[in-house]
């Protein structure tokens, strides 16, 4: 009795929770109640810029390649998110032996905004010169670029009251730095901007003695404009290597909008088919997988929206899928359990050894599939990320469903009342 009781107030709970989970992942609902986070859309659900850059990694050494690349996709992340874009993700990728960062900007439209918001980041470098031609000199890279700046400042001239750029370096850069003086004592060392010097070459500053510290100053006739926006923009991240927009496309919101109904109905028309069969195929047993799949679609659902991840076409094709390995679960029990009904066991101990003898097999296709699911997230980007994940949430969800939501279930209409 007291067991029976225990089940009950168990079961309640867990259909309380559900119907909480349910009411907080219906959006137009909990939102108008509780003003609660959105749900968090891809670019393929909501709309927006899709852009595509190439890296430029001539001037870097190979063995620095790597972190350059993992430095430049990090700084433009945070770049993008100071701009306030929602969810943005940005990564990387090799294609034909090239390196190239994408940059996905949901809900962003205007592509020259989304274009504005990345490229402007300046590209600094300090370049010595190694030999003069004529009136032209010939200037070689130092090593020392934008990826080494630790922050910036606005400054003015005490003299001439011109605005400039006052850098401080890492500690690896302060090194670089230190090292460029002292190998260019009385030397013009020139600063490039974007590929461009930033003051004339009879302006070069001259090196008068090795420099340690780390300090040092950009001029070339700023306005106070410009030598500001270079400062924000130091300071959300200097780019360390060039970049080069090879790619743009707009998704629109309308598209966006369509697919997302689409994907719901879809998603709907699928569960109620899963119900249909399990109520025809299995009746009591099936009724009792619908309470649970329902359970399940409503906590999964919450813990999406909880965590948040951002959902995509195929992160609702992964979350389909997981609803099927639920009923799968379930499946695996109820035949299970009528093996040994058909060996004459009553029903709760039939129930009993047919969970105990399905678990070996839901656990281990279901192990299976999340490690898979582990392996694609890790190894690949974008929206098989994104299918990943919500397969892998979906699984470890289902999981829980067959074994704790139905088991309960079957146990309290099944537990004799005396």
């Amino acid at each position: 009795m007291r067991n029976r009781k225990r089940l009950v107030f168990f079961l309640v709970f867990l259909i309380a929770v559900s119907i909480v989970a349910g009411l907080f992942a219906y959006e137009p609902l909990f939102k108008k109640w509780t003003g609660f986070r959105s749900w968090q859309l891809g670019l393929d659900l909501a709309g927006g810029s899709f852009l595509i850059y190439e890296i430029d990694l001539n001037g870097v050494a190979p063995v620095d390649r790597d972190s350059v690349v993992k430095g430049l996709r990090d700084v433009v992340e945070r770049r993008v998110n100071l701009f306030g874009v929602r969810e943005p993700k940005v990564y990387t990728e090799e294609s034909a032996g090239a390196n190239r960062l994408v940059v996905e900007l949901a809900g962003i439209s205007d592509v020259g905004e989304a274009i504005a918001q990345i490229g402007e980041t300046p590209f600094l470098e300090f370049r010595e010169i190694v030999s003069v031609e004529g009136d032209m000199a010939v200037f070689s890279p130092t090593g020392l670029t934008g990826r080494y700046v630790k922050g910036a400042q606005l400054g003015f001239d005490q003299i001439t009251r011109e605005a400039q750029v006052y850098l401080e370096f890492n500690d690896e850069g302060a090194g670089i730095f230190e090292e460029v003086t002292g190998r260019n004592i009385g030397q013009p060392l020139c600063i490039f901007l974007d590929g461009e010097i930033r003051s004339m070459e009879e302006d070069c500053p001259t090196v008068q003695a090795q420099i340690s510290g780390g300090k040092a100053q950009i001029t070339g006739r700023f306005s106070v404009d410009e030598a500001r926006a270079i400062v924000e923009r130091f300071n959300a991240g200097a780019l360390p290597a060039p970049i080069k927009l090879i790619n743009q496309q707009t998704i629109g919101a309308d598209f966006g909008k369509d697919a997302l109904t689409s994907s719901v109905f879809a998603g709907a028309v699928g569960t109620a088919v899963i119900i249909l069969f399990m109520l025809i195929y299995y009746r009591r047993f099936g009724l009792f997988a619908v309470v649970a799949l329902l359970m399940y679609i409503a906590l999964t659902l919450a813990v999406f929206k909880i965590i948040p991840i951002t959902l995509t076409l195929a992160g609702v094709a992964g979350f389909l899928l997981s609803v099927g390995m639920a009923v799968d679960a379930n499946i695996l029990v109820f035949e299970r359990t009528k093996e040994e009904i058909k060996k004459g066991l009553n029903r709760l101990s039939a129930i009993e050894e047919g969970f105990r003898r399905a678990w070996p097999s839901i656990r281990d296709s279901n192990i299976t599939t999340m490690i898979s699911s582990i392996v694609l997230y890790y190894f690949t980007s974008s929206f098989v990320q994104g299918f990943a994940l919500a397969l892998f949430i979906g699984v470890v969800m289902s999981m829980f469903s067959a074994i704790t939501v139905t088991r309960t279930l079957l146990r309290v209409f099944t537990v004799p009342k005396t």
